[in-house]
């Protein structure tokens, strides 16, 4: 259903060293570069981080947040890590969330600019 998202930030240099590397861990990579975007996703960008003047304030009660697949929980635990190492904080560490589902295994980020990011493996 959804093709694409895009989330904006102030420092798009700062923010690609993020997702590099923790998009990196689940297998996605950079496949756009500009000064104003980059895109990341497997074959075709299907997140798009961009440069703008005014990024939408993090609120951790909004309930927004980015869902990202991983193919295994072990992607999930490359993630957290990763994540971590590259400038993003703890929102939750890896592990089975049986409210969710008896296979739902997940990890929580927040990246350096708020925004909160979840890997989900459901094997």
């Amino acid at each position: 259903m959804i093709s694409h998202v895009s989330i904006g930030v102030r420092d798009l240099a700062r923010a690609g060293e993020f997702y590099d590397v923790a998009l990196g861990a689940l297998g996605y990579k950079r496949l756009y570069d500009s000064p104003e975007a980059l895109g990341y996703g497997a074959e075709s960008p299907e997140l798009w981080v961009l440069r703008v003047a005014k990024p939408v304030p993090a609120d951790p009660e909004s309930g927004l947040h980015l869902c990202l697949d991983a193919a295994d929980r072990a992607q999930v635990d490359r993630f957290y890590g990763a994540a971590l190492k590259a400038g993003g904080h703890d929102n939750g560490a890896p592990g089975l969330r049986q409210d969710y589902g008896d296979n739902y295994y997940a990890a929580f980020i927040v990246d350096p600019d708020g925004y909160r990011l979840e890997a989900y493996c459901g094997r």
